[in-house]
C-alpha cells in the first residue's frame, strides 16, 4: 500500500471512528445532559433519533454517490455529520438536541456506507482485508475510549465537548480527502428517483420506530409496522418502473439476498455480544464499565488479526467455505458462552469473546468483499447501502427482540420464585437486598437463554453460508 493509499485509509479510520465514537459517547453524558436540560422524559430520543436517520439515508447516500460521484457525496455527509455535532452542543433545549442529533444521523448515513464504497473501489482485496480488519479494531477502541474519553470531556471542560470534538478530526478526513482521491466522473446525466426515496424512508423510518415501539405501545408498533408492509410494496412498484432506481432491484438477486441474510444474522449476533456481554461482566461478575471493556477487545484484536488472511483464504478457498468455517467458529464461541456459570471467571470469557472475532471475521468481512465486488462500479454504492443497511436493521432488531426476551425471562424466573412486588429494578437500585443474589440468578437465566439463541442464530448462519456465491470482481 503506497503512502497515498494509507493516508486515504487514514481519513475512513477517522470518520469511521467518529461515528463509532458518537454511538457510545452520548451514553455516559446522557445523565448529565438531562440535569442540564431538564428533560428526563426525551432522554432516549437522542439515541433513537440517531439510529433512524442513519439508517433511513444509508440506502440514499449509496445511490447519489453512484449519481454524483463518491468523494463528493462522502464529503457532503461528513460536512452534515460535523454541522450536526456543532449545533448539538449549542443546543439549549433536549428538542433542539434531537434535532441536531438527527442531522449528525443523517450525515454518519454517508460515512459508513460511501466509506465501504470508496475502500472497494480504491484497495485492492489484500489491502481492504488489512482496512476493514483495522474499521473493527476502530469500532472495538471505540466502545473502550468512548466511555472514558467522554467522561474525561464532561468533567473538565463540558457535556457539549462530546460534539465539538468532532469537528477539527472531521475536517482533517475531508482535507485528506479532497487532496488525495480522485475518482471518475459519473457518465450520465444524474436522475433523482425522489419518490422511490421518500417511500423507503418511510418504510425503515415506520420499521425502525415500530420495531422500538412493539414493547411500550403495542398497537402503535403494529400499525407502523402495516405501514411498513405498504409503504415497502409501493416502493417496489416505484423500483421496477423507474430509470434510475434507489435500489436496482436486479441486484436483488438470489446470491445478493444469501449475502444479506447471513449479514443480518451475523450483525444479529454481533449486537447482542456487544450489549449483552458488557451487561454480563458488569452485573453478574461486579465488575466496572472499564474492566468489561478491555475484558472484550479480544473479540477486535482477533478479527483484526484474521482479516489481514482473509484475501489470501479467498484466493485459495471457495468464499462459501470460509463463511461456513467461520460460522462454526460462531457456533463453537456461543456455545462457549452457555457453558459459563454464574461464578465463572473473568478471565474464561475474555478467552471464549476472542473467538468470536475470528468468526465475525471470516463471515461479515468475507460477505462485504463479495458484495464490493459483486456489481461494477456505477452500482457499488447502491449495493453496498443495502448492505449496510441490513447490518442496521440488524442491530436494532436484535437489540428490541433480544431486550423481550430477558425481560420476559427475568419475570418468568422471578414468578418461578414467588417474589411479590419485586422486578430486576430492586437489583439495581439495592432496593430488596435480601433478594439481590436471587436477582443476580434471574439475571444470569436470562442472559443464558440469549446465548442459547446466538447458537441457534449461528447455525442458521452455517446452513445458508452453503449458498454463498463465487468472489468475482467487476471492477
Amino acid at each position: 500500500m503506497d503512502k497515498t493509499k494509507q493516508k486515504i485509509a487514514f481519513s475512513f479510520l477517522i470518520a469511521i471512528f467518529l461515528a463509532a465514537f458518537e454511538g457510545v459517547v452520548v451514553s455516559t453524558a446522557a445523565p448529565v445532559i438531562v440535569k442540564s436540560l431538564h428533560n428526563f422524559k426525551m432522554i432516549s430520543w437522542i439515541f433513537s433519533i440517531f439510529l433512524l436517520t442513519s439508517a433511513i439515508s444509508t440506502p440514499i447516500y449509496g445511490k447519489l454517490a453512484d449519481l454524483y460521484g463518491r468523494k463528493r457525496i462522502f464529503m457532503i455527509g461528513i460536512s452534515i455529520f460535523l454541522f450536526g455535532s456543532l449545533l448539538a452542543g449549542l443546543s439549549q433545549t433536549m428538542h433542539q438536541l434531537i434535532i441536531f442529533r438527527g442531522i449528525q444521523g443523517i450525515g454518519a448515513g454517508a460515512i459508513f456506507t460511501i466509506g465501504f464504497t470508496m475502500i472497494g473501489d480504491i484497495f485492492t482485496l489484500e489491502e481492504r482485508s488489512i482496512i476493514q480488519g483495522a474499521i473493527s479494531t476502530i469500532w472495538g477502541i471505540a466502545g473502550l475510549v468512548g466511555p472514558l474519553l467522554g467522561g474525561f470531556l464532561i468533567d473538565y471542560l463540558s457535556w457539549q465537548w462530546i460534539f465539538f470534538i468532532n469537528i477539527p478530526f472531521g475536517l482533517l478526513s475531508v482535507y485528506i480527502l479532497a487532496k488525495f482521491v480522485h475518482e471518475q466522473k459519473p457518465a450520465t446525466n444524474p436522475k433523482i428517483d425522489y419518490l422511490g426515496a421518500i417511500l423507503l424512508s418511510i418504510a425503515i423510518g415506520s420499521l425502525l420506530y415500530g420495531v422500538m415501539s412493539l414493547d411500550e405501545d403495542f398497537y402503535l408498533g403494529v400499525i407502523l409496522l402495516v405501514i411498513t408492509l405498504i409503504s415497502s410494496i409501493l416502493f417496489y412498484i416505484q423500483e421496477a418502473r423507474t430509470s434510475e432506481p434507489i435500489v436496482p432491484l436486479f441486484i436483488l438477486n438470489k446470491s445478493s439476498i444469501i449475502v444479506n441474510i447471513i449479514t443480518f444474522i451475523s450483525s444479529f449476533i454481533l449486537i447482542a455480544c456487544s450489549v449483552y456481554l458488557p451487561l454480563h461482566i458488569q452485573s453478574i461478575m461486579g465488575y466496572s464499565a472499564t474492566i468489561a471493556g478491555i475484558s472484550l477487545i479480544g473479540t477486535s484484536i482477533a478479527w483484526f488479526m484474521s482479516s489481514i488472511s482473509i484475501a489470501k483464504l479467498m484466493k485459495k478457498y471457495p468464499t462459501n467455505i470460509i463463511v461456513m468455517f467461520s460460522s462454526l467458529i460462531l457456533i463453537f464461541s456461543s456455545w462457549l458462552l452457555t457453558q459459563l456459570t454464574i461464578d465463572t471467571p473473568l478471565w474464561h470469557l475474555s478467552i471464549y469473546v476472542f473467538f468470536f472475532g475470528f468468526g465475525f471475521s471470516g463471515t461479515l468481512n468475507t460477505l462485504t468483499f463479495i458484495v464490493q465486488d459483486s456489481v461494477k462500479y456505477n452500482l457499488r454504492g447502491a449495493a453496498v447501502g443495502l448492505n449496510m443497511l441490513t447490518r442496521t436493521l440488524a442491530q436494532t432488531i436484535g437489540v428490541t427482540v433480544l431486550g423481550a426476551v430477558l425481560n420476559v425471562s427475568t419475570a418468568d424466573f422471578i414468578q418461578a420464585h414467588n417474589l411479590i412486588n419485586i422486578t430486576m429494578q430492586d437489583f439495581y437500585d439495592n432496593t430488596a437486598p435480601q433478594y439481590h443474589e436471587l436477582l443476580r440468578q434471574a439475571l444470569f437465566y436470562s442472559l443464558n437463554n440469549i446465548y442459547y439463541i446466538l447458537v441457534g442464530s449461528s447455525v442458521l448462519c452455517l446452513i445458508l453460508s452453503y449458498f454463498v456465491p463465487k468472489h468475482q470482481s467487476q471492477k
